[in-house]
């Protein structure tokens, strides 16, 4: 059992489970769930119990057994024994003070986070206020390579996303043209496609990858469709440099989206033999707090955790980006602006101490408590502390979709506010374009008729 007196109230909790869940800033995916803390004093309890918590105690006390969840195996069979053996003893407030202290350098950040299982970062996030996540995060600075090198320092970079209601080619087309004429599209140019047929999704990646080749831009295709979707139309031809899925924190919860270790390691086979990138990287994932929520397969642990739980299985095929859409599901995972604000800085530090080049995107959906101020409020913040890329959508609001993300504008901000260039081959490629010229956009940014 696990006590916190605070005021002459006893606090009890359960589990390490139950202490994890309870720890947690307040988000309405949790309270649904029936496991969130009742109070704010009943918070700070379970902040002050995890905190005297020793890594040793969350390594042999999984929130989800190994047994039963292969989630809970990657993170595990991947885990570096040696590293682990190291901090076993520290407690998960000693871990805090370690990556906020100014002697620890990148370098040791990432020889501990070998050691560390997803569990572990899911706590010491818990226990981190907004400066600290920034803080935190500035320090940590993963790469990875697909045709472009992501995660330099000093760079950010950006999906261009060209989403159409019905993937009309020409409306698809004119998207990109303009996310690229302000910058944007040096992490990926990816299609989320409104129709999921294998001939559908074929079509848009030999577009893409046609009109790249074409313009001879450093940068990788994707479709966002579902994992064999796109397995299958590798197997019959169709150009992909990145491949991409959603996932999940629990086994249950990737079993409804309908992938499995067995499904990724098939696609990683393909992509080495067909993928048209240089790699190594060529994996996209995506992920947000509260999707096993949505489906019903949370088993009574919190939102955060489970997400930290997706990185680590994400991080077993070294993917070449990551990112969270956590206020895309909607107020019962994420009531408001404020709870959005608080995820994405938890996703960004989480994904980063695992080692993955992490991306935000600072969503809503119109039916939430939250606003364009949020947005750029998070995506200003998530800047600072170092995100890899961000969204970019034509004028913040994807048709397709229906809903509210960065806009190629509000990228262009982004770099120029905080002296961010775009990753190193692309902005050599927007010079010789003439659409930038010293890391700053020409008079030609959303000039459409350079691609004439």
């Amino acid at each position: 059992m696990f006590k916190c007196t605070i005021k002459n109230i006893s606090y009890q909790f359960d589990s390490i489970k139950d202490v994890l869940a309870k720890a947690s800033e307040e988000k309405s995916g949790d309270t649904m769930a029936g496991i969130a803390a009742q109070s704010y004093l009943e918070r700070m309890a379970a902040k002050v119990v995890l905190s005297e918590l020793t890594l040793k105690e969350i390594f042999e006390n999984p929130v989800i057994p190994y047994e039963t969840d292969e989630v809970t195996r990657i993170i595990y069979d991947d885990l570096n024994q040696f590293s682990y053996q190291e901090i076993a003893a520290w407690t998960i407030g000693e871990l805090r003070e370690y990556i906020l202290s100014h002697q620890t350098t990148t370098t040791d950040l990432f020889r501990i986070s070998r050691g560390l299982t997803s569990e572990m970062i899911a706590g010491v996030a818990k226990l981190m206020s907004s400066i600290d996540l920034v803080m935190a995060s500035q320090k940590i600075r993963p790469t990875a390579h697909c045709n472009t090198t992501i995660g330099e320092t000093g760079r950010l970079a950006f999906r261009c996303q060209p989403n159409h209601p019905t993937d009309n080619p020409e409306g698809i087309l004119a998207s990109i043209k303009e996310g690229l004429s302000y910058g944007s599209g040096d992490a990926v140019i990816g299609v989320n496609p409104n129709n999921d047929s294998v001939e559908s999704v074929s079509r848009i990646l030999q577009m893409t990858h046609d009109f790249i080749r074409k313009w001879e831009i450093p940068t990788q295709n994707c479709v966002l469709a579902h994992i064999t979707t796109q397995m299958k139309a590798l197997k019959n031809g169709a150009p992909i440099a990145l491949m991409f899925q959603s996932l999940a924190g629990t086994q249950a919860a990737n079993n409804d989206f309908g992938v499995s270790k067995e499904i990724i390691d098939e696609a990683a086979e393909l992509m080495a033999k067909y993928g048209t990138s240089i790699g190594p990287n060529q994996f996209y994932f995506e992920t947000g707090q509260g999707s096993e929520v949505s489906l019903d397969g949370h088993l009574g642990v919190d939102m955060q955790t489970l997400e930290a739980r997706t990185y680590g299985y994400a991080r077993h095929w070294k993917p070449f980006m990551v990112n969270n859409v956590s206020g895309f599901i909607g107020p019962e995972t994420l009531y408001d602006g404020k709870q959005v604000i608080r995820a994405d800085l938890e996703d960004l530090f989480m994904g980063k101490l695992h080692g993955i080049p992490m991306g935000i995107a600072p969503t809503y959906t119109n039916h939430m408590q939250a606003d364009q101020n949020d947005q750029e409020i998070a995506g200003m913040l998530t800047a600072l502390a170092g995100a890899n890329f961000y969204m970019g959508v034509p004028g913040g609001d994807d048709v397709m979709l229906s809903y509210q993300d960065t806009s190629y504008h509000d990228d262009a901000s982004l770099r120029e506010m905080l002296g961010l260039r775009p990753l190193r081959e692309f902005e050599l490629w927007l010079e010789k374009m003439g659409i930038m010229k010293n890391g700053r956009l020409t008079e030609k940014a959303g000039d459409l008729s350079i691609f004439n």
